[in-house]
């Protein structure tokens, strides 16, 4: 009779779980657990910026999945993380890296905060500000980055003249 109980138990949890699951809504005071998985992203993201910048390179690749994918300013820069990490070895050789410093960040995440989708602002020394978006899936000890891609941003004014640079120095595989 005991273990009817706790079946039964289990069996109703599990229906309640599973149409909260299944639910598309927060549940309303959902602000901590929100503040929780923010404050987690940053960190990430954090450490991961800061890493680079010292050329700290297992630290660096320690904040993105194992099948994660890194897409470069250049089209042909569609990195999955061993490919990164071949071409970051020199870089990161005399501890010094690559610095990109974030100025915003926006974040917004799934119903139940195990999925966070973000844009940041950065600047670099020699490319000006840029955009970075990125998503990021919650693990055991946090959030790691699934995908990052980082892009130039170029003021519409001169966005013609832009493409028809590109377009002369065509580097990136055909369309399709």
């Amino acid at each position: 009779m005991r273990y009817r109980t706790i079946i039964t138990a289990v069996v109703v949890a599990s229906w309640h779980l599973a149409g909260c699951a299944s639910t598309p809504q927060r549940p309303v005071g959902d602000e901590a657990r929100e503040q929780i998985a923010t404050d987690a992203v940053n960190l990430t993201l954090s450490i991961w910026h800061e890493a680079a910048s010292r050329g700290l390179f297992d630290m660096y690749f320690e904040q993105m999945t194992d099948d994660s994918i890194f897409l470069g300013t250049d089209s042909t820069e569609i990195w999955n993380k061993e490919q990164f990490m071949d071409y970051a070895r020199e870089p990161f050789a005399d501890g010094h890296g690559w610095t990109y410093t974030p100025s915003q960040r926006h974040i917004r995440f799934n119903y139940n905060y195990t999925i966070a989708w973000l844009d940041e602002t950065l600047t670099h020394e020699k490319y000006g500000t840029l955009r970075g978006t990125a998503v990021l899936s919650s693990r055991f000890a946090g959030f790691l980055i699934e995908q990052y891609s980082l892009t130039f941003l170029v003021p519409n004014e001169i966005a013609g003249e832009v493409v028809e640079t590109i377009k002369q120095h065509k580097s990136g595989p055909d369309e399709i």
